[in-house]
């Protein structure tokens, strides 16, 4: 009896606990750098490389300067997905192919839980502040370039 009343109170327990990023409140700045380039533009780029640093990206920023981002690292390439749940910045997501080709890029709006998806699996995600790449005019099609490209080509 004690050991199923046990069982019961930790799995009830499971279902009341937050994610780390609902926990955490505070944005994630001690991240890794990188930098990255695209066209004449170089940008300093925080590297998401773990499951916990993906999932709490740049929620709670509220501000980033404009030639700095945050790049997503996935294992393998997929189709990946975005949303914007407790990020107050207005960003555009970079989905990017091994090779450093801007495979589509899509405006996301702040504290919203829309999806936005990559047109092709990629293993990589450029986040910036929304209308930068416009700005820049860098579309569909450009290529970045920087260390973890050349190491995806190896």
């Amino acid at each position: 009896m004690f050991q199923r009343l046990a069982a019961l109170l930790l799995l009830s327990a499971s279902f009341v606990m937050p994610t780390h990023a609902q926990s955490q409140q505070q944005p994630q700045t001690d991240l890794a750098r990188t930098q990255l380039s695209v066209g004449l533009y170089k940008i300093d780029t925080q590297i998401a490389q773990t499951p916990q640093q993906r999932e709490i990206g740049l929620m709670f920023r509220k501000t980033m300067p404009q030639a700095e981002g945050m790049i997503f690292v996935f294992e393998q390439p997929a189709t990946q997905c975005f949303w914007m749940r407790n990020t107050l910045l207005p960003l555009t997501a970079a989905f990017v192919a091994d090779d450093g080709r801007i495979v589509n890029l899509v405006d996301m709006q702040p504290l919203t839980e829309n999806s936005h998806c990559s047109e092709e699996p990629v293993r990589y995600v450029l986040e910036m502040n929304q209308g930068w790449f416009a700005k820049k005019n860098i579309k569909k099609g450009a290529k970045l370039g920087g260390e973890l490209f050349s190491a995806a080509k190896r």
